[in-house]
């Protein structure tokens, strides 16, 4: 499979990744900030961790990594978490740049800060 960056960032994304080669596509629905055992962390970063941990949960499930990810959505509930969030989604991808979204909105439950979903090829 060829990756290509398309004017890649230093802020962990690029503004396209384009994938040729690739023999099978991961959709990955919206990841959310708790499991189904864990309590709902009430700080930003341990939902922010929680949802990433999840996502990472689904590559496996399929046999990849965070390097099969593409393009990468995130919500988030208020418009300040934008900056933990980039410091905690470049330190969990850290050179790895695949295309992203942040989008501000309401999510599903009013405790929910964070919701991350993906689209992974390998």
């Amino acid at each position: 499979m060829e990756r290509n960056a398309i004017q890649p960032t230093q802020v962990s994304y690029a503004q396209a990744h384009e994938i040729s080669g690739f023999q099978r596509l991961l959709f990955i629905s919206g990841q959310l900030p708790q499991c189904e055992k864990c309590v709902l962390p009430k700080d930003f970063d341990g939902q922010c961790r929680r949802a990433w941990a999840n996502v990472e949960h689904q590559l496996k499930q399929a046999g990849m990594d965070f390097s099969n990810l593409v393009k990468v959505t995130t919500y988030l509930s208020e418009r300040r978490l934008r900056q933990r969030n980039y410091e905690i989604r470049h330190e969990i991808l850290g050179a790895h740049t695949p295309a992203l979204t942040v989008v501000i909105t309401d999510l599903y439950e009013e405790g929910w800060m964070v919701e991350i979903e993906a689209v992974a090829a390998a």
